[in-house]
């Protein structure tokens, strides 16, 4: 398979790459993470996975490979009850959410954009997540911890409380982590 840019600092997202045994090579732009008002968690994912790629292809050091080489962005979302949990802005608002989403069902969506210079590629994965009940105690303890502060809904599945908190998880696993990274890898075989 061919070399591709991940557009992404996130180690989750570089590791799960690595286990795919793809060939890439990492470039960030930081981009504005907001999106228009009226859409959809998928949409306004794919939406910032498009910023993030176009701002990643400016970039001079991009511009050094030929321009073929697709650029890969996505962007990771928690949805409670309809509304879009992002990143916690500090240990009192990482408690807060966390303690929302225990016990209960919370949705994980992630936006993919991949490109190059003649063609776009774009979808969202969903994958839906039930935690069991939490105690406030143990919630701090993760927090404390784990300090998942740069994470969409407070939390990393793949962390401690996720292998002790998760009762069940419908769709893609590694999803949660930040890439649904089959679909990725099927989606660039097909279209690059």
């Amino acid at each position: 398979m061919m070399k591709i840019v991940l557009a992404s600092a996130s180690p989750r997202r570089k590791s799960l790459l690595e286990w795919a045994e793809l060939d890439f090579d990492i470039l960030v732009r930081e981009t504005d993470e907001s999106f228009p008002p009226g859409l959809s968690p998928q949409e306004a994912a794919i939406h910032i996975a498009r910023g993030k790629a176009m701002a990643t292809r400016e970039l001079e050091l991009y511009k050094r490979y030929e321009s073929h080489i697709p650029v890969l962005a996505a962007d990771t979302m928690v949805i409670l009850n309809g509304e879009i949990i992002g990143k916690p802005v500090d240990r009192e608002d990482a408690i807060s959410i966390l303690t929302r989403l225990a016990g209960n069902k919370h949705l994980v969506v992630t936006g993919v954009v991949i490109l190059d210079d003649k063609k776009e590629i774009s979808f969202a994965d969903t994958t839906e997540v039930v935690f069991h009940p939490i105690s406030y105690t143990d919630i701090c303890y993760y927090v404390d911890k784990y300090k998942p502060f740069d994470k969409a809904g407070a939390y990393a599945i793949q962390e401690w409380i996720g292998v002790v908190g998760i009762k069940s998880i419908n769709g893609d696993f590694y999803n949660v982590m930040g890439l649904p990274v089959s679909r990725i890898v099927s989606a660039l075989a097909e279209n690059f």
